[in-house]
């Protein structure tokens, strides 16, 4: 019994040391879907697999779709520039799951100015995008405890130097 207290402590405390990182990158609390999402949702009337609308709340991360919701899993993101040149892996982890996250980004990437190369829909579903001489790589799985477990990688493309803002 102490052994379980004990994890559950340690669950609750990694869990605000996530939650606190997220707050770092928000911008504000207040953030609304993309004009398209709307439409979407409008169409779908709320049904169960009604796709999630973008959080705006990753300032770093402008050019990216981030569900609402998500919060982001530090031990797996390392980011480097900022703003629509930044480059590198984000890790997030989200209650919806992969089938609608997959179709999360199909829908919304292209609002963003990303342009789909390839994906393939599995247990390990992935979607490539490339926009300005950088390549999105995003990695979608179904998470251990429900929900998915998201990564997303950008590179720039080929032997391309990044810029750094």
């Amino acid at each position: 019994m102490v052994k379980v207290k004990h994890a559950n402590l340690a669950i609750s405390m990694i869990l605000s040391a996530a939650t606190l990182g997220l707050g770092a990158c928000a911008q504000g609390t207040g953030l609304a879907p993309s004009a398209r999402t709307t439409d979407a949702q409008a169409q779908m009337q709320g049904g169960a697999n009604t796709p999630p609308a973008p959080e705006k709340a990753f300032n770093r991360f402008p050019d990216i779709p981030i569900p609402t919701k998500a919060e982001m899993d530090t031990a797996r993101t390392l980011v480097f520039g900022s703003g629509e040149s930044w480059y590198g892996q984000l890790g997030l982890e989200t209650d919806h799951n992969a089938n609608t996250m997959f179709d999360f980004y199909k829908q919304e990437l292209g609002g963003f100015g990303w342009q789909e190369i390839t994906s393939v829909r599995a247990q390990l579903s992935v979607l490539t995008y490339e926009r300005q001489g950088r390549i999105l790589s995003i990695q979608i799985q179904k998470g251990s405890l429900g929900g998915s477990s998201i990564t997303l990688t950008v590179s720039p493309r080929g032997g391309a130097a990044p810029v750094m803002n």
